[in-house]
């Protein structure tokens, strides 16, 4: 069997659903959940998201049958506050990471993230640092990341640089333009460099305010550059669960 979270999920005729995986060995994957929807059904409770799960399916095809599927445990449930983190993380996974495209080492990645986002609270500073760090282990793994701070960088961290996804980090030649996402200050791009490190040390680069913000703007500019004119979804999905979640008095 193979270790898997539920990213996304699909009605599928009536009674069943298309389901969109993380797997550790063979990456994202498409499965036909027969039957998921059921009232009876072992798997309706199972395929939710951030739910660690075994399963097993079918071995051909791009969309496989789901066989089996159950509970593994060692993660909590994500908090109220931290649904948006979790459900932005599983769109940029579906949106970045092609079917059957193996990245056992984003699978822990992923894990990692969803277990700090567990811990959070209301209050939590954490959300942030978790974030941008796992943006930039996404990027890294597709081949995508940029080198944040090449040596002048760490020479100067405190001069501005504007980042051009094709060729690199270059020093502002003027006063910066405020609405460029891609112009940052050198401490940004220097907390930005440390995403392989844990994520205490990760996140104490995330101490100035100005860091917070700008590398927020530059990864998602990044991201952006990579999706073009698709917008993610994320907010909606989360809003509409939410009006879902006051309606029913949950």
């Amino acid at each position: 069997m193979n270790e898997a979270y539920v990213l996304h999920s699909l009605p599928w005729r009536e009674t069943s659903l298309i389901v969109e995986v993380l797997t550790r060995d063979e990456g994202r994957m498409g499965l036909v959940a027969r039957g998921a929807r059921r009232p009876r059904s072992a798997l309706r409770g199972l395929l939710q998201p951030f739910v660690p799960l075994l399963v097993r399916y079918s071995a051909k095809g791009d969309l496989r049958t789901l066989m089996s599927a159950e509970w593994r445990g060692g993660l909590g449930a994500l908090p109220a506050s931290s649904l948006m983190a979790g459900f932005y993380l599983n769109e940029l996974l579906i949106r970045l990471l092609p079917r059957q495209d193996a990245h056992p080492f984003l699978f822990q990645a992923y894990e990692q993230a969803l277990h700090a986002l567990s811990h959070a609270t209301d209050q939590s500073q954490l959300v942030e640092p978790v974030l941008r760090q796992f943006e930039c282990r996404l990027l890294r793994e597709m081949g995508l990341a940029p080198e944040f701070a090449p040596a002048a960088v760490w020479a100067q961290p405190a001069a501005r640089y504007e980042m051009r996804p094709a060729d690199g980090v270059y020093p502002c030649q003027a006063d910066p333009d405020e609405a460029n996402p891609m112009a940052v200050s050198g401490h940004t791009l220097t907390a930005l460099a440390a995403y392989d490190q844990p994520l205490s040390d990760f996140a104490a680069g995330f101490e100035r305010p100005q860091v917070t913000g700008e590398a927020k703007r530059l990864l998602r500019a990044l991201i952006r550059h990579q999706l073009g004119e698709v917008d993610l979804m994320s907010r909606d999905s989360v809003r509409t669960l939410s009006q879902m979640r006051a309606e029913s008095g949950v």
